[in-house]
């Protein structure tokens, strides 16, 4: 018998106070036609109320695909768990689901999201929850906010202290979802799906188990129904069994704004010519100078900002496949792609499912990883997931803290200051006029990466900028390398609003950096 009904049909079977886990990374898998039928179920008749949402990662974008909005209306959502949230322009009118985070509408708060895969994970085994260091001395930490992003969440905490055979560690209860929303490319009659348009598969199998072992519901959004026996067993990734309705949406968008590209599914191989090199600017200097850190043979983690250009060097230089990156999203290997597909990747080797990856991550079975920064505190902490003037604009930590809790090496990047114009000529970086906001600081606005905790773990940290590069010593930050033509005193220790020391054998900058066409980019042996 046939498991397929309308989007409507299917959540009617949602009921008021229901736990509602949904796989999505912005628009990627994000199910958003159900998601959509939810809302107008509730706008036309009231119910459900009262639910709480689960995203280990942001569900839809402010690009075209709402996503959590759909949901985010007052009585119909009273808590969210986030691993990240919708983020966009500065100017933008911020997300409903942040409109309803700063006005207290909804206890709100943002766990790593590796920790809220493992949080489905021990509820679908019935185990009590996650024991973990991740999230130990950040705002994860109890003895800082604890997750809670406002003061309705804070009066109910989510996140404890527990001891353990003699050592501290963070005790999340585990998560047992009435429903589980998740989306795929084909379903035959019988509820087997399989993937073969996506960019990744997130935590679909995870969120299905859940919802499965807790006696609920699990919704899949498909973009086309096949025959019975018409997909190959190896291509199942959620088999029948764990699905009770398919729902039918063939103008699901493949990630934000994108209709279909099939080098992001792996079905077709790009040619490395077809990949733009950046502009050359302020931003490719310090993603050259970023690459520079790597070695021949890493597998490399990468995050947004910045350092998300650093795939587009080595395919510049030649150098395509001398490190291995690797996606919270899922996809090994291939270019990382930016912008609105940002979280995808083209060319990719294999995808695995996120919550493995993040299990890689937290344990640091990487080499690297390469992230950016709003902040650097005076003990080399960084905040990378709160603007409170306008927290709209960034999505939260997603998997940030999961990713450096453990990695051997890190490579922040960012500008040096905020509002700054500058320019690179003759090889040298010009300083037309200085910013007004210091990132240097003494403390973070918020802690997503403990600088003590790093020293106690004895992790290489290193924060590249356009006029220099720091590296955590001993707890302090000290300049070690200077942008040719610049002042150190004048450019750097001045416009820092927190203690820089300068090391001994202070250097300059490769000229090379700041010449477009001239970097012959070497990668060492590891």
């Amino acid at each position: 018998m046939s498991k397929t009904a309308t989007a409507e049909e299917a959540v009617r079977r949602i009921g008021d106070g229901a736990i509602v886990a949904v796989n999505a990374s912005s628009g990627l898998c994000c199910p958003d036609a159900v998601l959509a039928a939810l809302g107008a179920r509730f706008d036309a008749t009231g119910s459900p109320r009262n639910l709480t949402s689960v995203h280990p990662i942001a569900a839809g974008d402010m690009f075209g695909t709402p996503g959590v909005d759909h949901i985010a209306k007052p009585g119909m959502l009273t808590k969210i768990i986030g691993g990240s949230y919708p983020s966009g322009p500065t100017k933008a009118e911020p997300p409903k689901i942040w409109q309803m985070i700063t006005a207290g509408q909804v206890k709100a708060y943002n766990v790593p999201s590796g920790i809220v895969f493992d949080m489905l994970r021990e509820g679908a085994a019935k185990r009590p929850g996650v024991l973990t260091k991740v999230g130990l001395q950040t705002f994860v930490d109890p003895d800082l906010e604890g997750c809670a992003m406002n003061d309705a969440a804070r009066a109910e905490p989510l996140v404890f202290h527990r001891e353990f055979e003699g050592e501290d560690w963070l005790y999340f209860p585990a998560i047992r979802p009435d429903v589980a929303i998740i989306r795929a490319t084909t379903a035959d009659e019988r509820g087997n799906l399989s993937f073969e348009q996506e960019g990744a598969y997130l935590g679909a199998m995870e969120l299905a188990l859940a919802a499965r072992n807790s006696g609920g519901l699990v919704i899949a959004q498909v973009k086309r129904v096949a025959q019975n026996g018409s997909i190959r067993p190896h291509d199942v990734r959620v088999p029948g069994i764990l699905v009770d309705v398919v729902v039918e949406a063939p103008g699901q968008l493949q990630t934000t704004a994108t209709d279909y590209d099939p080098a992001i599914s792996g079905e077709l191989i790009r040619p490395l010519h077809t990949f733009r090199p950046a502009d050359f600017n302020v931003g490719k200097v310090i993603a050259r100078r970023v690459a520079q850190e790597l070695r021949e043979g890493w597998a490399v983690n990468i995050g947004f900002g910045i350092s998300a250009n650093v795939p587009r060097i080595l395919v510049e230089e030649g150098l395509h496949g001398a490190v291995t990156w690797m996606i919270e999203q899922g996809a090994v290997g291939g270019v990382p792609l930016l912008d609105f597909k940002f979280g995808c990747a083209a060319n990719a080797e294999a995808f695995v499912a996120s919550p493995h990856q993040f299990t890689y991550f937290q344990a640091g079975g990487f080499d690297a990883s390469l992230l950016s920064f709003l902040e650097v505190g005076r003990d080399g902490s960084v905040n990378v997931s709160r603007l409170r003037g306008v927290p709209h604009r960034t999505a939260g930590a997603g998997g940030f803290v999961d990713i450096t809790a453990r990695a051997r090496k890190i490579v922040f990047s960012g500008n040096f200051n905020a509002g700054a114009k500058m320019r690179v000529e003759d090889g040298q970086l010009v300083i037309d006029s200085e910013g007004k906001v210091a990132k240097f600081v003494d403390a973070v606005d918020q802690v997503s990466f403990s600088g003590a905790r790093a020293r106690e773990l004895g992790q290489d940290v290193t924060y590249v900028t356009e006029r220099c590069v720091i590296r955590l010593v001993e707890g302090a930050l000290v300049v070690t390398e200077v942008a040719p033509g610049l002042d150190v005193q004048q450019d750097i220790l001045d416009q820092a609003a927190t203690e820089l020391r300068v090391a001994n054998d202070l250097k300059t900058m490769d000229a090379c950096l700041f010449q477009p066409g001239t970097m012959a980019l070497e990668l060492a042996r590891a």
